[in-house]
């Protein structure tokens, strides 16, 4: 199951998660997220024990967009122990995104 994450549930859904965390930072409008979108789904499904998958809508937490330097969408992060640890931007490839979360 993919969370939505907001400025106000980032804390305690991203940087307090003790599983590694994997950020898809979109934009409704964007026809690469959307391209992007039905792999992120594939992995939160197939990952679920050992990764949480989360969406980032940069037009409603831009903060979090700036935080982490988000300028391209789709941008990919992923968050070991509240770090980032590995970044894609653009689509990619489910592979590459399964080799980022290792």
């Amino acid at each position: 199951m993919v969370v939505h994450i907001s400025s106000e549930n980032f804390k305690e859904e991203v940087l307090k998660e003790s599983k590694t965390v994997v950020l898809d930072f979109f934009a409704k409008w964007c026809m690469p997220c959307r391209m992007i979108s039905p792999i992120i789904e594939e992995i939160s499904d197939e990952m679920n024990d050992t990764v949480k998958v989360c969406k980032i809508d940069v037009d409603e937490a831009p903060d979090l967009a700036r935080q982490y330097r988000v300028l391209s969408i789709p941008t990919v992060l992923v968050v070991k122990g509240g770090e980032e640890v590995k970044r894609s931007i653009g689509f990619v490839p489910k592979k590459e995104i399964a080799d980022m979360i290792g």
